[in-house]
């Protein structure tokens, strides 16, 4: 599916921003691991949330969703059993790496695959330190399909992460938690620490400190967990595009209500705050467990800034987005220590590169980032131009944003990855003033 941007969007109004997709694919299988009673709403309907509810229900958890979008996790009579099949995760990166430590630690007999896309993403990174704890996996050099099957975990584990990852830590915590380990990690920046939050939320005996200018997390070995409905809250990495829309576009203003505000996510807003972004925050709350606010945003004139080191972790997913603010600002942006970003669905290094080369913006390659010479003035193109969406989500929704500012409609190709994370991203963007055609 194509998607053909219009000239004349004026971004304004209220919307509710769409459930976070980290959030929701944790309470389903923390949910599932507790095996009591209990509702989740504001679940996002993404396909990747729902290749985790799948595969939880391949192993035997009966999640179920309700007329109204709510999702229901009932006691089970039977523990979770050994599956034939393998479990699909699909696009769902988080999917996969989290339930290889969840079912690790549960000692199950399963194997996992998923679409071209993630059977190219190496995990490596992942099922060494399981292998470490005690878990039994083969995988395709690092790759899917893997397998697992039943072992017997040490009791305790500790593990330096070397790269800052928020999926090894929840996988090894969720590994930790299933097989009764106690853990812990070493993280040399703090990355998103839903699992944690969560788990606390939920009466885990979790710690965490500082040492060292690091952070530290420690599970202890015996958990006893309680449930209680939940609910997520909405996803700043999705609202991220909603903003900028709002910056680059001629708003009066949008309202983004229940917007979650972790800290450790809130690096998207420092980052365009700096660039000079009119963002307000008000109503901060928190929701089980997690922090929300509702977002007053308007269009603003932006700057060039340097965006490096301890930031990037907490703004990986948003440097697409932000690369597009950055194109519309007035000056150079750098961004650098991003290497992350050529191993998630694309490398979104090269595909914001080729994008940028396709609409004439101005800018350089490094190996860890890229140097973007803004401009706010509106692109002057040629109506034929196409955008390859390398079939990224990410990639794709950032340069349907951009085309707020070329003069004539652009064409972003293979656009049916946003379903995975932003299932109403058409819908929703078309209520607050800006058509796109099919």
């Amino acid at each position: 599916m194509n998607l053909t941007t219009s000239t004349d969007g004026q971004i304004l109004g209220k919307v509710q921003c769409p459930g976070d997709k980290s959030i929701s694919q944790r309470a389903l299988m923390i949910g599932a691991f507790m095996n009591q009673n209990m509702i989740i709403d504001g679940f996002l309907h993404g396909q990747d949330p729902l290749s985790t509810m799948n595969a939880l229900n391949q192993i035997g958890a009966g999640i179920s969703i309700d007329g109204d979008g709510r999702v229901h996790l009932c006691k089970r009579n039977q523990s979770f059993h050994n599956c034939e099949n393998a479990l699909n995760f699909g696009n769902s990166g988080t999917g996969l790496r989290l339930m290889l430590g969840l079912t690790s630690g549960m000692g199950l007999k399963a194997s996992f695959c998923g679409d071209e896309s993630l059977s190219s993403r190496p995990m490596d990174r992942i099922i060494n330190p399981l292998t470490e704890m005690g878990a039994n996996i083969e995988s395709t050099n690092g790759k899917l399909p893997i397998s697992i099957s039943p072992t017997k975990f040490k009791k305790q584990y500790k593990y330096e992460l070397p790269v800052a990852s928020a999926q090894v830590k929840s996988s090894i915590l969720l590994a930790g938690l299933a097989a009764g380990t106690s853990i812990e990690i070493i993280e040399p920046i703090q990355t998103r620490d839903h699992t944690e939050k969560m788990l606390k939320h939920f009466g885990a005996n979790i710690e965490t400190s500082s040492q060292d200018g690091k952070n530290v997390i420690k599970l202890a070995s015996s958990n006893y967990l309680h449930a209680k409905n939940y609910n997520v809250v909405g996803d700043i990495s999705s609202a991220a595009f909603l903003i900028v829309a709002a910056l680059i576009g001629n708003s009066p203003g949008l309202e983004i209500m229940n917007v979650g505000m972790n800290p450790s996510r809130t690096g998207v807003l420092q980052a365009l705050q700096k660039m000079g972004a009119n963002i307000e925050v008000k109503n901060n709350r928190l929701e089980s467990g997690e922090h929300c606010a509702d977002l007053f945003v308007k269009k603003s004139e932006l700057k060039g800034v340097e965006l490096s080191g301890k930031i990037i972790p907490n703004i990986i997913d948003e440097i697409p987005i932000i690369s597009i603010a950055a194109a519309f600002a007035n000056g150079e942006t750098v961004i650098k220590d991003a290497r992350e970003l050529r191993v998630k669905e694309s490398d979104r290094l090269r595909a914001v590169s080729e994008g940028f080369s396709s609409l004439g913006i101005m800018h350089r390659n490094f190996e860890d980032g890229m140097s973007i010479q803004g401009a706010p003035n509106q692109l002057l193109i040629d109506p034929s131009i196409s955008i390859d969406s390398y079939d990224d989500h990410r990639i794709a929704m950032s340069f349907l944003i951009a085309g707020l500012k070329c003069s004539k409609p652009i064409i972003v190709k293979d656009c049916e990855n946003i379903f995975t994370s932003f299932p109403n991203f058409i819908e929703l963007i078309s209520s607050i003033g800006y058509e796109l055609k099919k």
